[in-house]
């Protein structure tokens, strides 16, 4: 298995303007997405990102497909915290941390535990569910 796999950062722009708000339309109710609601730490304008996330004991692991340098992260994080909505369920999370994946997957509930051990990218957030 490839370790340090990121993806570039020109699919993350591309998919910031083209694909992610084709993607906000369904994230909320696919298995591994969902979308999170988190307000810009400059801007203070809110956004909703669709991002892949799976179920934890106490809330949630979304991988770092492309790298912890994400602006969703900071401003979750300056925020204390945001909204995921999964299944169409939204939930308020908060204490987002950076965690290698070994870490988050030992965290894992339900039947897509699998699937994030298989994923080749090495770190997590973790986010705890206030509801």
């Amino acid at each position: 298995m490839m370790s340090g796999m990121q993806l570039p950062q020109w699919l993350a722009r591309f998919n910031r303007h083209v694909t992610n708000p084709i993607q906000r339309m369904w994230a909320g109710w696919a298995p591994t997405m969902g979308v999170l609601e988190h307000t810009g730490r400059r801007s203070g304008r809110r956004y909703r990102t669709p991002l892949t996330v799976f179920p934890t004991r106490d809330g949630f692991a979304v991988l770092l497909t492309y790298g912890p340098d994400r602006d969703w992260l900071k401003n979750i994080s300056a925020d204390g915290g945001g909204r995921i909505t999964r299944y169409g369920r939204t939930f308020s999370v908060r204490d987002p941390r950076v965690v290698p994946k070994a870490q988050a997957a030992s965290l894992l509930t339900g039947w897509m535990r699998p699937l994030f051990a298989l994923l080749p990218f090495d770190q997590a957030v973790l986010l705890t569910r206030m509801d």
